[in-house]
């Protein structure tokens, strides 16, 4: 009996053991780390209370300031390129008015410089041209001859011309007619004498020439 009830209690504590052994294991939790799950809920309605109601954009009210701010940055660097480019076009009009002005008052001093010296000429062509052939070889009248073509020469180099008289056609733009003459050989109209030599300063008259006209 003894022998009996020792294996009964050593069945009843290998019992015991398979029951302590035998454990619901628990369901284990994931770590996070604290963070909780992105479910995408919380950022939109974030986003939607930063919007601006009144901005159909939606854009935010920073971001529209400096919108508005480039804007009037864009518009005043317009204006300032229009005014400058007023501002130059009228300062090409001055110097272009200018030079003109100046062309025409120096042509205008020069028209009277060359006035006042041309009867000097005319006395250089009369002395030389009431010479006799044998006063013309005398050393002196040689002289004068050579001062009365540089003289020419100086006047040609600033643009200064004789008008072309003798045989041409009469212009009141070039010519003043001071005598007429009947010449039935002579084509109406014509210039058959010149008294007084006409010059031109460039394309403007300084004189018109004195002459006579066939009629």
């Amino acid at each position: 009996m003894e022998e009996s009830r020792k294996e009964d209690v050593m069945d009843q504590e290998v019992t015991d053991e398979s029951e302590e052994s035998v454990v619901d294991p628990e369901p284990e939790t994931e770590d996070t780390g604290g963070e909780e799950p992105a479910d995408g809920g919380s950022e939109p309605e974030e986003a939607a209370e930063d919007a601006d109601p009144a901005d159909p954009a939606g854009e935010s009210p920073k971001r529209s300031f400096f919108k508005k701010k480039k804007d009037k940055r864009d518009t005043q660097i317009e204006e300032l390129t229009d005014r400058v480019q007023r501002q130059m076009a009228e300062f090409d009009n001055f110097r272009k008015r200018t030079e003109k002005e100046k062309a025409a008052m120096f042509e205008v001093g020069a028209k009277s410089v060359i006035e006042k010296i041309l009867p000097t000429l005319d006395n250089f062509e009369r002395g030389l041209g009431g010479l006799t052939d044998e006063q013309k070889e005398d050393p002196f009248v040689q002289g004068m001859e050579k001062v009365y073509k540089q003289f020419l020469t100086t006047l040609e180099g600033i643009g200064v011309t004789p008008i072309e008289a003798v045989g041409k056609p009469f212009d009141p733009n070039f010519h003043n007619a001071v005598m007429h003459v009947e010449d039935e050989e002579t084509e109406e109209n014509t210039v058959v004498e010149e008294f007084q030599k006409g010059y031109l300063y460039r394309d403007s008259v300084v004189r018109h020439s004195m002459v006579k006209v066939a009629n």
